[in-house]
């Protein structure tokens, strides 16, 4: 598949570390993660030197709140270097499309920002550059992972990402240790069978552990719900294509629905967190919760190791921080790996000034082929970046990157690609989302999530047509 080609190419000569995909804090999006950040940042840019304005400048919407502030401060690295002004706005989790939408109505719009795909290049496609001969795109590894329209390349890749289940090595091996432990080593724990039999049996026995449950908080406060609507729904939508042969569908049976529901049910059932709760809870919760060794899992990508890291009073050491595949109980699932792709591909506004358009397309050339711009996008961002700028030396260096790495080029496990690109739109999402805490309160049955999921994927289909 093109990740394996990826991963021959990106990690044996080309790799950094990695960050997420998805996003998690709750920021509100007219920040860039720090007030005072935003106006220190703002601050350097109206320093810059007098000759900038004819460099033009940049205006980059970002969509990672996790790494809003490592942002600002690279814009202000980047104007101390060149003299070219460059702003940084942060959406709020969940609001990027909107917050989009607003931005590129103004007289300054962002000169520099993302689309998640195919589906979102057909949103945005009019505010697209065509990228094809540009230095950035000649950089990238695997050049059929970018997003093209005919003869026209109009979304770059910039960072590889994966996510499974997280665990505490030390909290499993306390697990093994025990009588009657229902496994002796994470080695035996490659379906959903066992991860079942494990997870019940430590839930029952989390005074032993000490731990408060097995699994963090399933997180649907406002916003914090896309690991479920998004990255878990992928497996099923992942399979299904997999049996069709397609890479996207008008209509979805959701033929894996029970698949998804068994480890959904593991996560709200084995929880630190009664699932009646569940709405009040974000990512960062579940993240600090991980950290804090008040549990053994949390699903998440690789971009969640600034989270823990960042923890105060964080008890869990690096070694001890691995990724496990989200089992639900496919057939042939012992040679399942993790889920491996990308939805962060950089866009150009072809709306916006020349000179900005210039100017933006120099910074990302800055950003992957200086030394600066390569620290920070190795050791800061934590991006595993897809571009032959990277050397041997530049693999990653946190324990999930490292866990990436280890899973891809595992030769007898296959990656489940990421196809949650071809989701409908947000709102099918979003609606599932709803759904999904519905469920987990009691409120609604799991037909009904089930045959209102189909509907909506239908209907959002049929709207973009």
């Amino acid at each position: 598949m093109k990740l394996r080609k990826l991963a021959v190419l990106t990690l044996a000569a080309a790799m950094a570390a990695g960050t997420l995909a998805g996003c998690s804090s709750n920021k509100a999006p007219e920040t860039t993660g720090a007030g005072e950040k935003t106006q220190a940042a703002e601050t350097t840019a109206a320093k810059a030197d007098d000759t900038a304005e004819a460099k033009g400048q940049i205006y980059y919407l970002n969509f990672k709140p996790e790494v809003a502030d490592t942002w600002v401060e690279l814009a202000g690295k980047y104007t101390e270097e060149t003299g070219v002004p460059m702003k940084v706005q942060t959406a709020a989790a969940g609001t990027y499309e909107q917050t989009l939408k607003s931005e590129v109505a103004k007289k300054e719009p962002p000169t520099l920002f993302q689309i998640n795909g195919p589906i979102g290049y057909k949103a945005w496609a009019k505010y697209c550059k065509d990228l094809k001969d540009t230095a950035i795109y000649g950089h990238l590894v695997d050049k059929d992972l970018a997003v093209k329209d005919g003869d026209g390349v109009y979304g770059i890749p910039y960072v590889v990402e994966g996510y499974g289940i997280i665990y505490n090595d030390a909290i499993m091996k306390k697990y093994f240790a025990l009588d009657g432990a229902k496994a002796k080593s994470m080695d035996e724990i490659n379906n959903f069978t066992v991860l079942k039999a494990v997870a019940e049996d430590m839930q029952a026995r989390k005074a032993d552990l000490g731990i408060e449950g097995v699994f963090a908080s399933t997180s649907f406060a406002p916003g914090e719900d896309w690991r479920w609507q998004t990255h878990l729904a992928n497996l099923p939508v992942y399979y299904e294509y997999k049996d069709d042969n397609v890479s996207d569908k008008d209509a979805l049976d959701f033929k894996y629905a029970d698949n998804y529901k068994n480890i959904f049910d593991l996560y709200i059932n084995n929880s630190c967190t009664d699932p009646k709760m569940v709405g009040a809870k974000t990512v960062e919760d579940s993240m600090a919760e991980f950290a804090l060794g008040k549990v053994a899992m949390v699903q998440n990508g690789n971009w969640g190791w600034g989270q823990v890291s960042g923890v105060d009073g964080n008890t869990v050491k690096e070694e001890d921080v691995k990724f496990l595949p989200i089992y639900t109980g496919v057939s042939g699932e012992e040679k399942q790996g993790l889920c491996i792709g990308t939805e962060n591909f950089f866009s150009i506004n072809s709306q916006a000034k020349e000179e900005d358009q210039k100017a933006s397309l120099d910074f990302l050339e800055w950003l992957f082929t200086s030394e600066t711009g390569k620290d920070y996008v190795t050791n800061k961002l934590g991006f595993i970046a897809p571009f032959d700028t990277f050397t041997a030396d530049e693999k990653p260096t946190d324990p999930l990157a490292k866990e990436i790495d280890r899973y891809m080029n595992n030769k007898d496990l296959y990656s489940v690609s990421w196809n949650f690109t071809s989701f409908p739109s947000q709102t099918f999402k979003d609606n599932f989302g709803a759904s999904l805490l519905e469920y987990a309160q009691g409120g609604k049955d799991w037909q009904a999530v089930v045959d209102d999921m189909k509907a909506d994927w239908a209907n959002e289909k049929a709207m973009t047509k």
